[in-house]
């Protein structure tokens, strides 16, 4: 289709099973569906080469995402990538798209991915998102060693610190919608940085976000922290993520 969609990002399961997905309006070059790096940050390989040691056709994955599009002009669609004897398997699935509840409240968590690099679902991280809406907040901010801030459950997270946008210099997936947003700041000359950033440093910030193929949102609270909303940066970010162009299947 030629009008904008939104597309799943393939992602690696490296002990069998239906993988997460990131659900995202596909833009810049479609060959990172595998047949280039998945994931850039980390030194991280290919994802589905690093976890099934094989590549992945991307022209096959096109015309799956095709299929099971049909006339639909606007879907978020998963790309799914199983263990199966002989070679991986791949399914595509679609549906209506969604988008990230705004603003977002996270309760942090001592919890790191196993292989953080990589999406897949051979974590506990859905354990830590359930527990801390069971608490009253949205989502959870995973954290490691000393308090050390990598990533929500479902999100990378971002931070206002002056004219900069700081992002975690910890284990994480280098969301699609993170590279994007980071191309795109520096092509607006806006600073944007690895940082490690501990849970006592977010109050000395002047902001935090949440960003996924889903959007961006405010995040207001960290624990017991409030956090203001930088209505500026928030604007910033939105109309960078918007200018990206889109690909056609």
């Amino acid at each position: 289709p030629k009008a904008p969609v939104r597309l799943g990002l393939v992602d690696s399961q490296p002990r069998g099973g239906v993988l997460g997905y990131v659900p995202l309006r596909l833009p810049g070059d479609l060959q990172r569906l595998g047949e280039a790096a998945l994931v850039e940050g980390n030194g991280a390989l290919d994802a589905n080469r690093e976890a099934f040691g094989v590549g992945l056709d991307g022209e096959r994955v096109r015309a799956l995402v095709r299929h099971a599009l049909g006339d639909t002009k606007d879907a978020s669609v998963r790309v799914h990538v199983f263990e199966a004897p002989g070679e991986p398997a791949t399914m595509v699935t679609a549906k209506a798209p969604a988008e990230m509840a705004t603003p977002q409240r996270l309760q942090s968590a001592h919890y790191q991915r196993p292989d953080a690099h990589i999406k897949h679902v051979t974590t506990d991280q859905g354990h830590y998102r359930r527990h801390a809406q069971r608490n009253g907040f949205d989502d959870a901010v995973l954290v490691g060693p000393d308090g050390v801030v990598s990533e929500s459950t479902l999100a990378n997270i971002g931070f206002f610190d002056g004219a900069a946008v700081a992002w975690p210099d910890a284990p994480m997936l280098h969301g699609i919608t993170m590279q994007l947003l980071e191309r795109e700041l520096a092509g607006r000359g806006v600073p944007s940085r690895r940082s490690t950033v501990r849970l006592q440093d977010i109050a000395s910030l002047d902001g935090a976000f949440l960003c996924s193929a889903r959007g961006i949102a405010a995040v207001t609270t960290v624990d017991h922290t409030s956090l203001p909303v930088e209505s500026q940066g928030l604007s910033m970010l939105a109309e960078a993520y918007a200018s990206v162009t889109w690909d056609s299947i």
